[in-house]
């Protein structure tokens, strides 16, 4: 059994160490090229590339896995399996056709719904109370393929994106060594997803990153955690971006004071009006700041109560 297996972020990486250690033989990793990172542009390996040079895996890394060049790379291993998990790219029907046990996927999300790019973030931005791990045939469109397991995890006020992303990567992992034994064996039947409760989570726009600050505190509080701690949620204070990456809902009750509005503050946060009860920010990154608490933030800041965060730059 010759497996090629593809991925890119952190996701991927327990599917692929648990390949390894239960004995699998991963004939080559497919992954994204090295991008630029961090304020001085490093060039960064991603971090399947990284586990795979440990592990002592041949590593491909196409910019367009569409194109001829990387079809015939990845058809020089000759796969009886693809397993790919969070790769970034929509594999084309020339790589799809290539293995005799076809081309399966770990998708963060209990499919038909979340299809798409961010799953994860946006089930807990859209207030989802349950989220999990679909492992299903890739077909030609948009993680439509026939699915094959599933689990599912419960998304708790304290979640956020960041131990989303960890409680599934190691689930969808386990999930991967329950399924092949059986999938290898002929022994597990694909079920096809019903299109009726297909929904899709298309990925991230800047537009939202952006607050507003109509919406009720729950509905910000889950934007907040949905996107920390990778992109981070955003305002403005005094015409400056001003980022939020953790707060939690107060009670909701009216108030007079106009949305956006900071009516308090102390060590514990700061407290804003939002369009259906109150915000409390616990962890913010002022203009040109490092992250950091409240309680520190507002050692150095000037008077704040009554000040008005708003959601774009005022003319």
């Amino acid at each position: 059994m010759r497996i090629v297996f593809m991925g890119t972020p952190t996701f991927a990486v327990p599917s692929l160490r648990t390949l390894i250690e239960e004995g699998y033989n991963v004939v080559a990793v497919v992954s994204q090229p090295d991008r630029p990172k961090g304020r001085k542009k490093v060039l960064t390996p991603p971090p399947v590339k990284e586990a795979a040079l440990e592990l002592g895996l041949p590593v491909i890394q196409p910019e367009r896995m569409r194109s001829e060049e990387a079809v015939a790379e990845v058809a020089s291993y000759n796969p009886d399996l693809i397993i790919t998990a969070a790769y970034g790219q929509i594999l084309p029907k020339a790589v799809l056709d290539l293995p005799k046990f076809g081309c399966i996927n770990v998708h963060g999300s209990l499919l038909p719904r979340y299809r798409g790019g961010a799953p994860i973030q946006r089930s807990i931005i859209n207030g989802e109370s349950e989220t999990g791990v679909t492992i299903m045939y890739m077909a030609i469109g948009l993680d439509t393929g026939d699915m094959l397991s599933r689990v599912a995890l419960p998304i708790t006020d304290e979640d956020n994106s960041g131990t989303m992303f960890e409680k599934l990567s190691l689930a969808g992992a386990q999930l991967l060594k329950e399924t092949l034994p059986p999938l290898l064996a002929g022994e597990l039947p694909a079920v096809a997803q019903n299109e009726d409760e297909a929904t899709y989570a298309s990925n991230l726009t800047r537009e939202d990153e952006r607050i507003d600050w109509t919406q009720s505190a729950r509905s910000i509080f889950n934007q907040v955690r949905g996107l920390s701690p990778m992109a981070g949620a955003f305002t403005y204070l005094n015409n400056e971006p001003f980022k939020i990456w953790a707060c939690k809902p107060l009670s909701a009750h009216a108030d007079a004071t106009t949305v956006g509005t900071i009516i308090a503050a102390s060590s514990e946060g700061i407290t804003v009006q939002t369009g259906d009860g109150q915000l409390l920010l616990t962890q913010v990154q002022p203009a040109g700041k490092r992250m950091m608490d409240v309680a520190d933030w507002l050692q150095g800041a000037r008077a704040i109560i009554g000040v008005e965060l708003v959601s774009a730059v005022q003319e």
